[in-house]
């Protein structure tokens, strides 16, 4: 009997085989899962949302030359993003921003009250006509690149594994001075 006809009569046929193959093919030790957070499968219309971190404005030509800073406006869209535990945030930044999350708890208004008492303390001034950042450690769960050293347009990924309502802002001190900020709602 040849090997096509055996696989036949088991009713196998190509497909599983071929099937049976690529699982066995991606398969993960147990230590690796568990240091890469493998197997904590999140699925369905709130495993990830989008974020826009900032957008640039119209007209504008970036072709031939880098944007003013009044080409890009300061806001987060959506204002309320909602994914569920387990779930993904994709900050789609453009500009010069820096994504912070606050934890659960956390106020915009605390936040400003720490700046503003205590200027020195809160931000890291970086060079002449810059401004800073804003550097307030207390429940923050997230800090993103330092926009200084990327390219004015990237994506940073946050996952988000506790239940919660989170704050983000952004920490570049003018922004944050404007209210730049929004949420996450895990549920």
């Amino acid at each position: 009997m040849k090997r096509r006809e055996f696989v036949e009569k088991l009713g196998i046929g190509s497909a599983g085989i071929a099937a049976a193959a690529a699982l066995a093919g991606t398969r993960v030790s147990a230590a690796a899962a568990k240091q890469h957070d493998h197997g904590a499968e999140t699925d369905g219309p709130l495993a990830q949302a989008t974020v826009s971190f900032g957008q640039w404005k119209l007209p504008l030509n970036r072709f031939t030359a880098a944007p003013p800073p009044t080409a890009n406006n300061h806001h987060l869209i959506p204002f309320v993003a909602t994914i569920k535990a387990g779930g993904a945030v994709n900050f789609l930044i453009s500009g010069l921003h820096n994504v912070l999350v606050y934890g659960e708890g956390t106020t915009l208004e605390e936040l400003q009250a720490a700046v503003a008492a205590d200027p020195a303390g809160t931000i890291n001034p970086v060079a002449p006509g810059f401004g800073g950042f804003v550097d307030i450690p207390t429940n923050r769960l997230y800090r993103g690149l330092d926009p200084r050293t990327q390219t004015p347009d990237r994506a940073e990924a946050v996952t988000f594994a506790e239940k919660g309502t989170y704050l983000v802002v952004c920490g570049v001190l003018a922004h944050f001075n404007q209210g730049m900020h929004g949420f996450v709602k895990v549920v």
